[in-house]
C-alpha cells in the first residue's frame, strides 16, 4: 500500500485545488458588492487627485457600486501608498501609484514601509503628463541648443527651479543636466506653483514644469517655451519640439499615474478593474480632460503597468546615482 500514499496524496491536493477555483470564481464574479474605496496618496485638488475623481465617477457608475476616494498625503506620497499596500487584497481598497512613491522613492528613501514592487499589484497606467522645459523671457535662447551653449559659456550660473528634491520637476531636470553636460544650479521650492512664479518673475532661469501649469503663463507669453519631455510634441503645444528632436535623442520624463492594488487581490478582480478602466480611457470626456491639461492617456494590460514601473524605478534610479541626490 505504500506506493499509494503519494498517489493519494495528490489526489487530495487536486481536488482541493479543484474545489477552490469555483470558490474564487464566484467571489470575483460578486465583487463588487460593497463601497470601494480609492486611496490618492495626495492632498485634494492636485495632479494626482483630479483625474482620478473623473474616473471613479465613471467607474462607480459603470459597477453600479459606490467609489469612495480617500486623500491620505504625506511623506512624498509613502504614506497613502503604504496604506493601499497593506489593505485586504480583496478589491475594496486601490488607489493610484504615481511616480514618486512607485519608481523615485524606493530608491531615495531606503527605509520606506513597502516595497513597491512586492507589496502592490499594477492595474493600469492611467495617464502620461510630459513636462515643458521654459526659460526666463530675460534669457538670451530661443531653443535647446542656445540654452546648452549658453549654460557651458557660463557653467554654474543658469539656475532651475522645482517643487522640491526628488519630484519630476527636479529629477527632469538631472537627467537633463547629466545629458547635455552642462553645470546648473538646483533650486528647490516647497511646491511647484512658488518656482513657477519666480521663473515667471526672472529669479531662476529654467523650470521642468508639468504642461497643464505650464500652459496659462506659456499662452501669456510670461515664459518661453523651449521643448518638451515627451517623445512626441503636444497637441496643445504644437510648434513646441521635444527634448529628443532638439538634439538630446532618447531624452523622455514624465510624471504619470496609475491603478494599483493591494498584491494578493484575485486576478479575476484585477483583470475586471483593469478592463473598465481601458473602457473608461476611451470615454470622450475623459480623453479631452487628459488631452487638455497636456497629458497623454495611458492604458493596456497589468503586465504592461507593471514592467513601465521597473523601467521607470532603474531610469531614476541611475539619475539619483549619477547626481548624488538626497534628501537632506
Amino acid at each position: 500500500m505504500q506506493p499509494l500514499r503519494p498517489l493519494l496524496a495528490g489526489l487530495l491536493a487536486a481536488a482541493a485545488l479543484a474545489g477552490s477555483l469555483p470558490a474564487q470564481a464566484q467571489d470575483a464574479a460578486g465583487w463588487p458588492s460593497k463601497p470601494i474605496t480609492l486611496i490618492v496618496p495626495y492632498a485634494p485638488g492636485g495632479f494626482a487627485d483630479t483625474r482620478v475623481r473623473l474616473l471613479a465617477r465613471k467607474l462607480a457608475d459603470s459597477l453600479k457600486q459606490t467609489v469612495v476616494i480617500e486623500n491620505k498625503a504625506g511623506a512624498g506620497g509613502v504614506i497613502g501608498t503604504n496604506l493601499i499596500a497593506k489593505a485586504a487584497p480583496d478589491g475594496y481598497t486601490i488607489g493610484t501609484g504615481n511616480l514618486a512613491p512607485m519608481a523615485v522613492n524606493p530608491t531615495l528613501m531606503p527605509d520606506i514601509p513597502y516595497d513597491a514592487a512586492r507589496d502592490l499589484a499594477p492595474v493600469i497606467l492611467i495617464e502620461n503628463s510630459p513636462l515643458v522645459l521654459s526659460v526666463n523671457n530675460s534669457l538670451p535662447v530661443k531653443n535647446l541648443q542656445e540654452l546648452i551653449a549658453l549654460a557651458k559659456k557660463e557653467p554654474g550660473t543658469l539656475t532651475f527651479g522645482s517643487s522640491g528634491v526628488g519630484g519630476a520637476h527636479h529629477l527632469s531636470g538631472e537627467m537633463f543636466r547629466e545629458q547635455a553636460g552642462i553645470d546648473l544650479v538646483h533650486v528647490p521650492y516647497k511646491g511647484g506653483s512658488l518656482a513657477a512664479t519666480d521663473l515667471m518673475g526672472g529669479h531662476i532661469s529654467m523650470m521642468f514644469e508639468m504642461g497643464y501649469s505650464a500652459l496659462p503663463a506659456i499662452r501669456g507669453q510670461k515664459v518661453h517655451p523651449i521643448a518638451v519631455t515627451s517623445s512626441q510634441r503636444l497637441a496643445v503645444l504644437p510648434d513646441v519640439p521635444t527634448l529628443a528632436e532638439s538634439g538630446l535623442p532618447g531624452f523622455e520624463s514624465y510624471n504619470w499615474q496609475g491603478i494599483v492594488a493591494p498584491a494578493g487581490t484575485p486576478a479575476p478582480i484585477i483583470a475586471k478593474l483593469n478592463s473598465e478602466f481601458n473602457r473608461i480611457l476611451q470615454d470622450p470626456e475623459v480623453q479631452k480632460a487628459i488631452a487638455d491639461s497636456g497629458s497623454q492617456a495611458g492604458g493596456g494590460t497589468p503586465e504592461e503597468f507593471g514592467a513601465f514601473i521597473a523601467s521607470e524605478t532603474r531610469k531614476w534610479a541611475e539619475v539619483i546615482k549619477n547626481g548624488n541626490i538626497t534628501l537632506q
